[in-house]
């Protein structure tokens, strides 16, 4: 028979359902892939089960009902001062990947440059390429992961459509300066380049760290789409409702990439994200402060364990390096072997890397209860403490 589509034939298995099918294998306490453990608010789940009676359970319009156009419009100006139509400017879709894969159909033609920061979300690279795109990867480097200006403005040239920047960051869970985005906009402008910006961890930043969507930079507004995430903000991911803010002439364009992969979203979690988008102030710090907390519970007990952790000022993640453990083999091998023997399951940062990664980090999840949390550290210890000379000779094998 003739040969399938060779790209995604060569698509192996996502690290994340590798991961955790181990972790369900062991028994694992899944550390692994960023879903937290705990339900949503509740008030947004009654307002979906509410919104199942309400007689209008059929087609909601292609770009979403009109309660979550407003809302995401109003959040816009809220949060960032950003003035977005609710009616030509926003576009609801079945989550942030659709909406990434929406947004990238909407500006890509074959042959174009598209600008990849690593370690970058594993969605990003195969769609730029399904669309015939030509990834140029610029890498962030541990422990600060600070922009490396040279080599960005090295990667910018004719053939550039755009940048694909995720902030906050997964897996690194970087948030970038003031600076470092006025360096990027320049950019931008310089080369007339659009962005796509998947900021779904937008409101979980921490110690004083704040985001700035680059759509707020002078003159990027009308080359800028911005994606958030309902999943994210509102700890109810199996929702998959995402959003695209930008200016009339791009979201048109992503309504009709929109039109062909999903069409629409479920009307009732759409009306229920609308309650949540317009909940308080309070509730939105207080999430923040939550997850910052949780943070630094497994941060301090991985740093009391003997591994090295890194920055994060933001997302579900934090990142740790393995090498003051000994460990002789590498990332993957190590994830696996603490999966099957701590029975605790995280992922190998490697995965996030095209090529030549660092094999030495680790990405943990800490979107999980204190308690699971506390039963994580404390079966790292037993295995850690209790297989201290076997670990030094453990390789690949596990």
């Amino acid at each position: 028979m003739k040969p399938a589509n060779a790209l995604l034939e060569q698509t192996g298995t996502t690290i994340f359902t590798v991961m955790s099918a181990l972790a369900t294998q062991h028994g694992a306490i899944n550390l692994g892939q960023g879903f937290p453990d705990t339900e949503g608010p509740a008030d947004i789940i009654q307002a979906a089960v509410d919104a199942l009676r309400d007689q209008r359970n059929q087609y909601p319009p292609l770009t979403g009902v009109p309660e979550l156009r407003l809302a995401v419009a109003a959040a816009n100006q809220r949060f960032y001062g950003l003035d977005i139509d609710p009616d030509t400017g926003v576009v609801v879709t079945s989550g942030a990947t659709e909406a990434i894969t929406a947004c990238l159909m909407a500006l890509i033609n074959p042959g174009d440059e598209v600008i990849l920061i690593e370690p970058l979300y594993d969605t990003y690279l195969p769609v730029v390429r399904l669309l015939g795109g030509t990834p140029r990867l610029v890498r962030l480097n541990p422990p600060d992961w600070a922009l490396p200006r040279a080599a960005l403005a090295a990667a910018f040239g004719p053939k550039t459509k755009l940048i694909l920047l995720n902030a906050p960051m997964n897996p690194c869970g970087k948030v970038f300066s003031p600076e470092e985005l006025a360096f990027i906009a320049a950019l931008l402008v310089q080369h007339d380049a659009y962005a796509v910006c998947d900021e779904v961890y937008e409101h979980l930043v921490f110690s004083g760290a704040r985001h700035i969507p680059l759509m707020t930079l002078p003159g990027m507004a009308p080359r800028t789409l911005r994606i958030g995430s309902a999943g994210k903000t509102f700890a109810l991911t199996g929702w998959k409702i995402g959003y695209v803010s930008g200016p009339e002439s791009l979201i048109s364009l992503v309504a009709k990439a929109h039109q062909n992969l999903t069409f629409t979203s479920a009307p009732n979690l759409q009306r229920a994200v609308a309650v949540g988008l317009a909940k308080p102030d309070a509730y939105f710090a207080s999430l923040a402060a939550a997850l910052q907390a949780r943070r630094d519970i497994l941060e301090a007990g991985l740093r009391g364990l003997g591994f090295n952790t890194l920055p994060t000022g933001g997302s579900y993640f934090i990142t740790a390096d393995i090498t003051g453990l000994g460990f002789a083999g590498d990332d993957l091998a190590f994830c696996k072997t603490m999966t099957a023997k701590a029975g605790v399951a995280a992922i190998p940062v490697s995965a996030f890397y095209v090529a030549d990664p660092p094999q030495t980090l680790v990405r943990f999840a800490f979107c999980k209860q204190p308690a699971v949390l506390h039963e994580a550290l404390a079966r790292l210890e037993i295995w850690l403490s209790g297989a201290a000379k076997p670990l030094r000779a453990l390789t690949a094998a596990g």
